[in-house]
């Protein structure tokens, strides 16, 4: 799971090559539409996740993501599922400091009934995690093209691919706040939740249900 730089609406020429008549604008002129891609990609069934955000990327925004990919499977999905292990980077809105972000995670686990562990990339290694190529993928499929509007960027998304599939695309409306987070006593409680490698407690957190 992993945000994608913030995409601008616009008749910009992004870099790469042109498909037809593309006349592109050669500078910003002030983006005024921008949005956040938030993916998720399924290392066993290869199935990617994209939402795209119109406001802040933030811890809510992407665990709302992934209880949206929750919600997407079968019920027969879920029970095959002994746990959920996810691999992320140790950015700022997903950090193994992040207290708005490892809450969510909490809730999310008694929210699903399954054991999660977040499995961190150190600095300098984001290049490791399996999104990343998905996202190079993405970028490739749409290079040169003119993403005019938001309906252009997700018809652009739903016909990329992906081990074969094409994405799972939603566009999100919802707006953000930005710095939320918790006191010190409250996240005493979450931390008692938190099961730290003891060999690699930055990298490595289980997150069992209650």
């Amino acid at each position: 799971m992993d945000c994608k730089a913030t995409v601008e609406i616009g008749e910009y020429s992004r870099g790469g090559q042109t498909r037809g008549y593309n006349q592109a604008q050669d500078h910003d002129m002030g983006t005024k539409e921008k949005y956040v891609p938030c993916g998720i990609v399924d290392e066993d069934t290869g199935q990617l996740y994209v939402t795209f955000g119109s406001a802040y990327k933030t811890s809510d925004f992407m665990v709302d993501n992934l209880e949206q990919w929750w919600t997407s499977l079968s019920i027969t999905e879920k029970q095959q599922l002994e746990n959920i292990q996810i691999k992320v980077d140790n950015g700022p809105e997903n950090s193994e400091i992040r207290r708005q972000f490892l809450k969510r995670m909490v809730e999310f686990a008694d929210q699903t009934k399954k054991s999660i562990q977040l499995l961190y990339f150190p600095p300098y290694h984001s290049k490791y995690n399996p999104i990343e190529r998905c996202w190079g993928i993405l970028e490739r499929h749409w290079n040169g093209t003119l993403l005019r509007n938001a309906q252009t960027m997700l018809a652009w998304v739903k016909t990329m691919t992906w081990k074969g599939l094409n994405p799972i695309v939603k566009l999100s409306k919802k707006v953000y706040q930005k710095g939320i987070s918790l006191t010190k006593k409250e996240m005493k409680e979450i931390e008692k939740r938190l099961e730290r490698n003891p060999h690699l407690p930055k990298w490595d957190i289980l997150i069992r249900p209650s």
